[in-house]
């Protein structure tokens, strides 16, 4: 495996070509395979799943679920020495491409059971434990779920209560506590759980990842009431002195947040893709809309401000696919640090799926906000992605920090080496070698379609700029950069902008030179849109590295805690 990551070079000013170019592409009977997959389930879709009756009746129907399963949608990853269709990262977001844009709770149902739920079995289990869990898994027989989560535990794992205590002769842990918003959780028979085993010396709870098996000590609370997914099944799980063999410890003892990263790291990737299938639904409703709704004897359509929407929506949708396949293609060419990308395609995607579905209830106006309609039920739908496996909020404080560690690092060891000179002397070496390199302007693309070498530049000018900015705010800040919130998002909005830009120049450019120009121009306009969009977007954050008030917001926050009000009168 290669342990290359774009993202992380671009915190260096560095533009891997080679990770870009030439964009991922299926092929051969991989793609054959993949083709008949989408077809069958797409059938399915259309034929046997209600998505206004899922909403109204806060349920997926049973039938409808077991031909989902027949169909071997809930053993998507799983290899086929356990029964599943042992898809790759790119054929498995395609298929959840295809579910999401027809129904999400359906497509959040198969996503917590295999994205999520039996995921750190896949990726961290013994062989002993994928033989035992995985075949009924790969059929949908036993049905998995994710529990991380607790009152007090959201995006901070650090404060999980549930805790597992191991028995006097070692075979056994006590498991107690609960687990709280867990997908699937009414009907799971599987638990992917996180607990507390012991306490480091530090002060910090050592976690553990167990499989845990629905039965005695194990319990589901009620089904919560929700904005949307309704037809999910989403509850409190207990665990109340339930005996986990230690056969069933995932991975290392004490190690289990790394379990977590790991499977969510891989599972922000089937989120992304769902969201690129609600995305392109919602774009074929609003251009419906265009010309079914008429205003001053001629189509909505032909307006000025509607064909701004359109042309934003189609190039948004059409970034958030070209990022979430190109990480996807990373993934199945065996690079195996994508966390960075992973996360950015959260953000980016569920952000986009969320303005798309805005604008699309917008243009569809009246009717817009009538049930009678699918549009309100997909906003309601679209609002969770936002919170969904990180918050954006997390996310974006991780997409700066775990941007910023290499350069970090860098500049420690350079520190170091200079208190050293001698044995450092390699190490200063090539961090003077890249101090010129950067004087002398950034790294420029070679790869790149003529076609588009403006947006190249403007990628090219923009990654020099983040990696200036970067390395002057670890400069000012040092360890406290940890505690700047402000800073961080300014940095991850320029990085989130960078690598979007970047995935649709090597799609364009894959597609210029496959079809020409005439062929490719929905790939260089919608291109061109995305990056004068993210033009503004990235001059902004980057003046705002240096001019902001972001002291004054802070403030002005802190004293209206103290008050607790708002505190004005109109009169």
């Amino acid at each position: 495996m290669s342990e290359a990551s774009f993202m992380k070079g671009v915190f260096h000013g560095v533009v891997s070509e080679e990770a870009l170019f030439p964009f991922p592409q299926l092929k051969g009977e991989e793609l054959e395979n993949l083709q008949l997959m989408v077809e069958s389930t797409r059938r399915f879709l259309d034929d046997k799943v209600d998505a206004r009756a899922i909403d109204k009746n806060h349920e997926i129907p049973k039938d409808v679920l077991e031909e989902a399963k027949a169909l071997g949608l809930f053993g998507l990853q799983i290899g086929t020495e356990y029964g599943g269709l042992g898809l790759g990262a790119t054929a498995y977001s395609r298929v959840m491409q295809e579910v999401a844009s027809h129904d999400s709770s359906l497509a959040v149902t198969m996503g917590a059971h295999q994205s999520i739920g039996l995921k750190a079995i896949l990726l961290y289990g013994t062989e002993a434990q994928k033989r035992q869990f995985l075949p009924a898994l790969s059929t949908g027989e036993r049905v998995a779920a994710f529990a991380l989560t607790e009152p007090d535990a959201g995006s901070d794992a650090a404060a999980i209560k549930t805790k597992a205590e191991l028995s006097a002769d070692g075979s056994h842990y006590v498991l107690n506590g609960s687990k709280i918003w867990i997908t699937n959780g009414g009907f799971a028979d599987v638990f992917t759980v996180f607990a507390r085993t012991s306490d480091s010396a530090d002060g910090k709870p050592k976690l553990t990842a167990f499989i845990v098996e629905r039965g005695e000590g194990l319990r589901s609370g009620v089904a919560e009431e929700k904005l949307g997914i309704r037809g999910s099944s989403t509850t409190t799980v207990y665990f109340d002195d339930l005996k986990v063999p230690a056969a069933n410890v995932i991975g290392e003892p004490g190690r289990g947040f790394k379990v977590a990263m790991g499977v969510l790291n891989n599972g922000r990737l089937g989120l992304a893709a769902g969201c690129v299938g609600s995305c392109r639904t919602l774009l074929k409703l609003a251009i419906e809309r265009t010309q079914e709704r008429r205003a001053f004897n001629k189509s909505i359509g032909e307006f000025g401000l509607i064909k701004d929407k359109i042309a934003g929506m189609l190039a948004r949708t059409y970034a958030l696919e070209s990022m979430t396949y190109l990480t996807t293609g990373m993934i199945d060419g065996d690079v195996d640090d994508y966390s960075l990308e992973s996360a950015i395609c959260k953000v980016f995607g569920s952000e986009s799926l969320w303005w798309v579905v805005n604008e699309t209830l917008q243009i569809a106006a009246g009717i817009g906000y009538m049930t009678e309609y699918p549009y309100e039920r997909m906003l309601r739908d679209a609002r969770i992605n936002l919170i969904f496996e990180g918050t954006n909020e997390i996310l974006r404080c991780f997409i700066a920090l775990a941007g910023m560690a290499g350069p970090g690092k860098q500049l420690s060891d350079v520190a170091k080496a200079m208190r050293e000179p001698i044995k450092g002397f390699g190490l200063l070496a090539d961090f003077a070698a890249k101090k010129v390199r950067t004087a002398l302007g950034p790294e420029r693309f070679t790869r790149v379609h003529p076609m588009l070498a403006r947006e190249a530049v403007m990628l090219e000018d923009n990654v020099a700029h983040l990696a200036r900015h970067s390395e002057n705010t670890l400069r000012k800040h040092g360890k406290k950069i940890a505690e700047m919130q402000f800073v961080q998002r300014r940095v991850a909005d320029v990085a989130i902008d960078l690598y979007a830009l970047a995935a649709c120049l090597s799609r364009a450019t894959q597609a210029i030179e496959k079809h020409g120009t005439e062929g490719a121009w929905r790939h260089i306009e919608y291109t061109r849109i995305f990056a004068n969009e993210a033009r503004e977007r990235l001059a902004r954050n980057v003046a705002g590295f240096e001019q902001n008030d972001d002291e004054l917001r802070k403030d002005t926050a802190l004293r209206t805690y103290a008050d607790g009000t708002y505190a004005l009168d109109v009169i």
